[in-house]
């Protein structure tokens, strides 16, 4: 591809690369510059400007935009028709965001006249969310350099997992002082979070805080009502791996995959099963509807990703949401505030 200054009695059938009005007669950038324009252009006392010239090989910026974005549109995307040279990649369904981070470094060492830019991986999105957009920079690649960009590309390094779990079971327990306002404001605000997703709560069994009473109403959620994932708010927020929570999953069958997450708001999550069923130990930032590292878990499993221990230690960088200034002793003083066990 050439660009530059050429005489204006020359730039018919090249490329306009500014735009241009002189007189009644306007050119925009990257439209191809026809002969009657050219003309009105010189009769106006233009006498030249800067266009772009196409190569023996060159593939033009929409063209080249939508082949990558095709190469790039894995499970659950769908890209619209491409313009000034650029892209756009949308959810075709709710679900996650899957990026393979890798590939798409890849794709953007390629050049820098291709580039490819995505939300952050594991966003949560909607139907008709606009996940990605593939930009080329000039008005034209090189046929060699887009076959490179798609070599790197793949759809297995976007797409979007739909959401799979719809049965949501919850225990709560209970300890004096709890009271029921806050565990019904509790399951609103999760069922505000499930809308989305199209997720709904099927059991609320309200127990003591016991790892027996745990135990139990985490056997009757699975089995006697269905659900496919479980939720446990705990009235006193876990402490260790022998606290109430915890045991009671174990006494019910289950297992403890991890136990805290470097995520703030959410440091007291825990991850663990029953069989297949997912089971999230709440921290006490899940009752608020305010985003915490529990909605980047929930959604992750209600999407049917696995959550591994690898997996919640790589949320540190980033992990730090906010500040909570309601704490009577904010993190910036010092020493832990007593909100912080319900973290």
């Amino acid at each position: 591809m050439k660009f530059g200054p050429v005489p204006i009695r020359e730039a018919a059938g090249l490329i306009a690369a500014h735009s241009v009005r002189a007189g009644a007669v306007s050119l925009r950038k990257g439209q191809p510059i026809l002969p009657e324009t050219a003309a009105g252009l010189l009769g106006e006392g233009v006498r030249e400007l800067v266009a772009v010239t196409l190569e023996p090989g060159d593939v033009g910026e929409d063209e080249a935009a939508g082949r990558l974005a095709a190469r790039l549109a894995g499970p659950g995307l769908r890209s619209e028709r491409p313009f000034t040279g650029r892209c756009n990649l949308y959810a075709a369904e709710a679900g996650i965001l899957r990026v393979e981070r890798r590939g798409i470094d890849a794709v953007n060492a390629v050049d820098e006249a291709i580039t490819v830019a995505t939300l952050p991986p594991f966003k949560p999105v909607v139907a008709g969310e606009m996940v990605a957009t593939v930009k080329i920079i000039p008005y034209a690649v090189p046929g060699a350099l887009l076959a490179e960009a798609c070599g790197a590309a793949d759809q297995e390094q976007l797409g979007v997992s739909p959401y799979r779990l719809r049965r949501v079971g919850v225990v709560s327990t209970l300890l004096p002082g709890l009271k029921d306002a806050t565990i019904d404001k509790t399951l609103r605000s999760l069922a505000t979070r499930l809308a989305p997703t199209g997720a709904a709560i099927v059991a609320d069994r309200r127990v003591p805080h016991t790892g027996e009473a745990v135990a139990r109403a985490l056997a009757a959620a699975i089995e006697a009502d269905g659900a496919d994932i479980a939720v446990i708010f705990g009235a006193s927020a876990i402490a260790d791996r022998r606290d109430v929570i915890p045991a009671g999953i174990e006494a019910a069958g289950g297992r403890v995959e991890h136990l805290g997450m470097p995520v703030d708001p959410g440091n007291l999550l825990l991850v663990g099963a029953r069989g297949t069923v997912p089971v999230i130990g709440a921290p006490g930032c899940a009752r608020s509807p305010r985003e915490n590292g529990f909605d980047w878990v929930l959604h992750r499993l209600l999407a049917g990703l696995p959550v591994t221990r690898a997996d919640i230690v790589a949320l540190g960088v980033g992990g730090l949401l906010m500040e909570i200034v309601s704490r009577p002793q904010p993190r910036a003083g010092g020493e832990s505030a007593p909100e912080d066990e319900d973290a």
